[in-house]
């Protein structure tokens, strides 16, 4: 006796599928296990209009055929037909969301390209009719290729339409219509703007939101103005960087200042002075002052993630993340790592395969974080002059965008390699539901810039003031004998460590200074400020202070290829201690943060030396 012939019901999660499902079956329902999976196998009798019984089995929700979880590959398999213990569907029922159009034919346009029979129902038509929304049924039916009806499964309407187009549609045996078109491969960007097109062209009204929202996309999405307006938003963002925060900037500076010369003339001259001066002042003051830079930074990251337009860059994204190897998933955990690496590395838990999720950890800290603005901005402040490019473009915002790509690139190329070699894999794509654009909500974003600014002067009262207070310890004792004409920085501790590796560091250029800096610097890497503000303390102790008076002496004591290998080196340098330690929580082991610290390194080493010798060869 031949079996009935199957019909599965599938599309996005939260399209409605189930109610649809328990509408079209009722009570005459089943429930088991997928063989060898713990997916759940839901299924059901449907009886057709000329009495032919039909099983349908309601899949689980999916946003592409490119899985990224056990029940996304069950669908992917059920549907062409390679799932243990079920066969190839006599005909698809894509379950769509008739006010979230354009994001659920995405998958639609996928499963269509199978060349199985397909029905649309549309559903949900009564709510997208109270938000405003009017649809073509017949429009879209004739854009998509198929039979598209109208559905409120809650209430059960359209279901006798669903029946009669089911009659005709299913036929005994499964058959495929036609070959793929190709589209199943397609990438996200450019699915989702044939989905676009489509839900326009069988739009009949709309409210002036939505209008607005698609008028948004086609600029945001575009193959072309999409990515110029990404990196027009990128360069806003460093130019904001570097204009906006100079005022406050300046006022925190003279702060330090002033409290600097308040303690001079109240104390005498001892060792707690020199604490409170050298150490304290001058050291975790040199980074406090680079607050407004950071708070700026997470104005723009804060704005754009409210506004929705983060997952827009997302998409943009994918295709280029998936030309080395990596998910699309990856970007919003890479994205993260521009605040800092920490939750960058823990936010890869929403990427279900092994070999992704280890890529994305063990390339997060080439990300721009937070913690490098400082040390980007004093080098850059002392060594490349405010000159104007062109109107409103100044040439230090541009030095500075200039690195954030360079760690973008350097993420990728790494990708690239780690994805041929020791995470060696096939990547997938991702789809995730677009959020409607929206003003922030400014005491959201208020709330978040005061947490982050309470983050980072938590770390410069914590571990920025342990690092410095140690440093400042090192590099007092002991002290040079009276008469000495010996460095009081090279007598001590800290500068008989910094001489004996500064070898090590010669041939790229590095001096006595930032080996000294190099090494507080791994327990945060803001310290390397600190500490360069510590040894010029120590060093010249008469010296006029504050961060101006800190740039005078870098342009003093260092070359600009040193400077310029210094920057590189801090685009790829391994990263701070807590990074380390959350990568070896995430991984389970030692073996991959010690990996990650030894690429990381070697890369930094290499490209500082390329760096400092180019520029002497080119005579800066």
């Amino acid at each position: 006796m031949n079996a009935a012939p199957l019909v599965a019901l599938v599309g996005n999660p939260n399209a409605g599928k189930s109610a649809l499902f328990n509408a079209l079956t009722g009570a005459r329902q089943k429930v088991g296990n997928y063989p060898g999976v713990t997916v759940e196998r839901k299924a059901g009798r449907l009886t057709l209009d000329d009495g032919r019984p039909v099983e349908l089995v309601d899949l689980p929700g999916a946003y592409s055929l490119e899985p990224s979880s056990p029940d996304e590959r069950v669908t992917r398999d059920v549907v062409t037909g390679t799932q243990d213990g079920e066969r190839l569907p006599d005909a698809l029922v894509v379950v769509v969301d008739a006010a979230n159009l354009d994001n659920h034919l995405r998958f639609t346009l996928q499963l269509i390209a199978l060349g199985l029979p397909v029905v649309v129902a549309l559903n949900m038509v009564d709510l997208a009719e109270r938000d405003g929304l009017k649809l073509d049924a017949a429009v879209l039916s004739r854009e998509l290729g198929v039979p598209v009806i109208p559905t409120v499964a809650v209430r059960k309407r359209g279901l006798d339409a669903l029946r009669a187009i089911l009659t005709q549609t299913v036929v005994n045996g499964p058959i495929r219509l036609r070959k793929s078109d190709g589209s199943v491969q397609d990438d996200i960007v450019t699915l989702q703007r044939r989905a676009r097109d489509i839900a326009t062209a069988a739009t009949l009204s709309e409210t002036p939101v939505r209008r607005w929202t698609h008028m948004l996309d086609g600029v945001a999405l575009h193959p072309i103005a999409g990515p110029v307006l990404l990196l027009a938003i990128m360069f806003l963002m460093f130019q904001a960087v570097f204009s906006w925060a100079q005022p406050f900037m300046d006022l925190i500076d003279g702060g330090f200042t002033a409290l600097q010369a308040f303690i001079t003339s109240e104390l005498p001259d001892s060792l707690l002075r020199s604490l409170l001066v050298d150490g304290v002042i001058k050291g975790v003051g040199a980074v406090i002052v680079f607050l407004p830079q950071i708070l700026i930074l997470f104005l723009f990251i804060l704005v754009l993630e409210a506004s929705g337009y983060m997952v827009r860059a997302a998409f943009l994204m994918d295709r280029v993340m998936a030309s080395v190897g990596l998910s699309g998933r990856a970007f919003i955990p890479l994205l993260s790592s521009f605040a800092c690496a920490i939750p960058g590395i823990m936010a890869t838990r929403t990427i279900d395969d092994e070999k992704d999720r280890l890529t994305t950890i063990l390339i997060a800290p080439l990300m721009t974080c937070s913690a490098r603005l400082p040390v980007y901005t004093l080098i850059i402040g002392a060594f490349i002059p405010n000159t104007q490019v062109l109107p409103f473009v100044g040439l230090q915002g541009l030095v500075m965008l200039g690195l954030y790509v360079m760690g973008i690139v350097g993420a990728f190329v790494a990708a690239l390699v780690l994805r041929r070699t020791v995470t060696k894999g096939v990547s997938s794509g991702f789809m995730m539901e677009m959020p409607k654009y929206q003003w922030p909500q400014w005491r959201d974003v208020g709330i978040g810039l005061w947490s982050r600014a309470q983050i980072f002067l938590k770390r410069a009262g914590g571990i920025i003031l342990i690092s410095t207070v140690i440093l400042w310890v090192m590099l007092s004792f002991p002290k040079p004998p009276e008469g000495s004409k010996v460095s009081p920085v090279d007598y001590s501790a800290a500068g008989r460590i910094a001489n004996g590796i500064a070898p090590v560091f010669a041939p790229i250029g590095f001096n006595r200074d930032i080996v000294l800096a190099l090494i507080p610097a791994m327990a945060a890497r803001e310290v390397a400020v600190a500490a360069i503000g510590t040894v010029y303390a120590i060093d010249d102790p008469d010296s006029n202070q504050g961060g101006k008076a800190m740039v005078e002496n870098l342009r003093g004591r260092w070359s600009l290829p040193t400077a310029l290998a210094f920057l590189m080196w801090f685009v790829f340098a391994p990263q701070c201690i807590s990074t380390i330690a959350v990568t070896r929580r995430e991984t389970n082991g030692w073996k991959w943060p010690a990996f990650m610290v030894g690429y990381l390194f070697a890369a930094a080493y290499i490209m500082a030396g390329i760096t400092y010798w180019l520029a002497v060869f080119a005579g800066l």
